[in-house]
């Protein structure tokens, strides 16, 4: 059987590719269940995940503003059961969800991330898990360099602290994602 032929029992190739943003809760709670509907399907298939940028508040502070204040703000008087609703929504997920901390700009998150692929796409998708887990849960700010060096080692990935301290390294493949963005 020459190598291009397949058999019923080898698996079939799946890419994903994903566009999210670090701040968003349903871009958190869709990756758990992407991560649920994997492993369900994994003797049969093998996935190629890839991570892509997407901001939804493009133009949020970097140093960012306590996250109760941004929501209600944002959202008015709905902010309040948009919380609770995504509390609920969280443990549905095995996640309890917080608004401790600040949000703000999330561009240096998606320059991790975009470093964390050349290191293989399984950490990708491991970082993007650490992100979601120390700012939706435990009230972490995801501008913070700190805590986003941190996430990057429990991963396994290397370098972390030395890319992100140059402030162009990433941008081009940003912005080549969003062309229009200035």
């Amino acid at each position: 059987m020459s190598a291009s032929n397949s058999t019923p029992s080898e698996k079939k190739h799946v890419r994903i590719d994903v566009s999210s943003d670090t701040v968003c809760p349903w871009c958190c709670v869709g990756k758990r269940n992407l991560d649920k509907a994997i492993a369900a399907s994994k003797d049969k298939y093998d996935f190629e995940i890839i991570w892509h940028p997407f901001q939804l508040t493009p133009d949020a502070p970097k140093e960012g503003v306590d996250k109760r204040e941004f929501y209600r703000s944002k959202f008015g008087s709905q902010s309040e059961s948009m919380a609770a609703r995504m509390s609920e929504i969280f443990k549905s997920v095995g996640l309890e969800y917080s608004l401790a901390g600040l949000t703000g700009n999330t561009i240096d998150s998606h320059r991790l991330i975009y470093f964390s692929r050349q290191q293989g796409l399984d950490k990708q998708h491991d970082l993007v898990e650490e992100l979601n887990i120390g700012y939706f849960t435990q009230g972490k700010f995801i501008g913070d360099h700190k805590f986003l060096v941190e996430s990057a080692a429990k991963v396994g990935i290397e370098g972390a602290e030395e890319f992100l301290k140059d402030p162009n390294n990433g941008l081009k493949e940003f912005f080549n994602v969003f062309p229009n963005s200035d």
